[in-house]
């Protein structure tokens, strides 16, 4: 069974970064894309970017384009979220998931088999 295990949360400062891994372990088979989402106390999980194994597309929400960037590591099985300019409200506990097969990485009911999340708090 595949598990994703993410790492590099932590405490930042306004205007900081910091950058996120993904993992990925007993992966047979592959999957089309890997994307990142974080959800907020008390608010809805948001995608945040998506990339695609093969061809390296990527989808990247309005709010963090420009100042997040979603490269991969293939023979790591790793992806990674590199996060820029950091905002308060950017503080949550982020998620990295799988879309199995192509449909659309900016598709977020795509995604499944969630990693434990890693916290990011930004401090003002």
């Amino acid at each position: 069974q595949v598990q994703l295990v993410e790492s590099g949360g932590g405490l930042v400062q306004a205007g900081g970064s910091l950058r996120l891994s993904c993992a990925a372990s007993g992966r047979t088979v592959s999957v089309y894309g890997t994307g990142w989402f974080r959800q907020a106390p008390g608010k809805e999980r948001e995608l945040v970017a998506g990339i695609s194994w093969s061809a390296g597309n990527t989808y990247y929400a309005d709010s963090v384009t420009g100042r997040f960037a979603i490269p991969k590591d293939n023979a790591k099985n790793t992806v990674y979220l590199q996060m820029n300019s950091l905002k308060p409200e950017e503080t949550a506990v982020y998620y990295c998931a799988d879309q199995v097969e192509s449909c659309g990485l900016g598709y977020p009911e795509g995604y499944d088999n969630w990693g434990q999340g890693t916290q990011v708090t930004v401090s003002s």
